[in-house]
């Protein structure tokens, strides 16, 4: 097939195209190396993928509405994986307008493109955090999402509510995947395990909020890729027995579907440091916090639907994917832990 993968520099999106290339099919990666966080952590993720037979890079931001028409028209993909996104629930307080333009206006930029050229199947990424004020655990898609916590959460529940939409009006198979805290190797600078490596190793405090407080359900990335690989294989069908009186909100009439991506096994943050502590050889100083606007204090993925639909479940242990980060990180750093 011919796959474009966007965000193809990310971290999600590095490992994906990974995959699909492996594979054989042809990945045209997509990507505007914003500088959110460390550029050159992307484009070496970059230039591990232009060694590979099958890929071609595009430098495009998703808000540039006449570049993205005039890559679809000439691309003709069959297939679409959507992973560019502005990230972060802490940045999207401070930057709201980033949100927007990346997320929203990015996302119809791509929704229009599927829609004008035939694409067979759109598979979307969304995140837990939509699932906001809700604590019925463990979160399920057939659950109500109407009230998230930051805008980020609000961009990623309009870009569900927009995939339906052109599902509906067009015809278009989309499906959207809700990931659970994704962690590993080439991992993004701003998030937790990163943070606290970084300063474990030299020796500075870890910021621990919500006083540690927090449960997580920890999805290793190479069990996010394989799954978002096995879901773009599976087209997005109708669900013949939605029932408009009782709408569940994880299927459609239309040929739409939302499936969360998680280790279906939450993980008490202190247990994660101290398993980050073990493969570090380091206790970490904690500076305990009170809990951030915009987050969450638990998240548990209910994967039911993923593993009934695409037979499929990540299964990848904080122990050993923790310790894959570590291994990576080291090397890539060229880290001395023991100095």
């Amino acid at each position: 097939m011919k796959v474009l993968v966007t965000g193809a520099a990310g971290f999600i999106g590095f490992h994906v195209a990974k995959i699909l290339l492996a594979r054989g099919d042809e990945v045209v990666g997509l990507d505007n190396l914003n500088d959110y966080y460390d550029v050159n952590l992307k484009k070496a993720r970059l230039a591990i993928l232009q060694k590979q037979a099958g890929f071609s890079f595009e430098k495009l931001d998703l808000a540039d509405r006449e570049g993205m028409e005039a890559l679809f028209a000439r691309c003709r993909f069959d297939r679409v994986v959507h992973l560019a996104a502005q990230a972060g629930v802490r940045y999207s307080i401070e930057n709201p307008h980033a949100y927007i333009d990346s997320n929203v206006v990015g996302a119809l930029h791509v929704l229009e493109g599927c829609r004008h050229h035939e694409v067979e199947h759109l598979v979307y990424a969304s995140t837990s955090s939509v699932y906001g004020a809700n604590t019925n655990m463990p979160f399920s898609v057939h659950q109500n999402v109407d009230h998230p916590l930051s805008l980020y959460a609000a961009t990623k529940k309009a870009n569900e509510l927009m995939a339906h939409t052109y599902s509906g009006l067009y015809g278009l198979p989309a499906t959207g995947l809700r990931f659970f805290t994704v962690y590993g190797p080439y991992g993004r600078p701003d998030m937790a395990l990163f943070l606290f490596t970084r300063s474990i190793l030299a020796g500075k405090p870890i910021d621990v909020f919500n006083y540690g407080n927090h449960r997580r359900d920890f999805t290793f990335v190479e069990d996010i890729a394989e799954g978002v690989v096995r879901v773009l294989d599976r087209i997005a069908t109708a669900n013949p027995s939605w029932d408009s009186d009782q709408p569940d909100p994880g299927t459609s009439n239309v040929p739409w579907r939302i499936y969360n991506i998680g280790n279906n096994q939450p993980v008490e943050l202190m247990h994660y440091i101290e398993v980050l502590e073990n493969c570090l050889g380091r206790k970490a100083e904690k500076n305990l916090l009170p809990l951030q606007p915009g987050d969450v204090p638990d998240t548990y993925a209910d994967v039911e639907a993923l593993v009934d639909d695409v037979g499929y479940k990540p299964a990848t242990t904080v122990e050993e994917g923790v310790s894959r980060f570590v291994e990576w990180y080291l090397d890539y750093y060229s880290v001395d832990p023991g100095s």
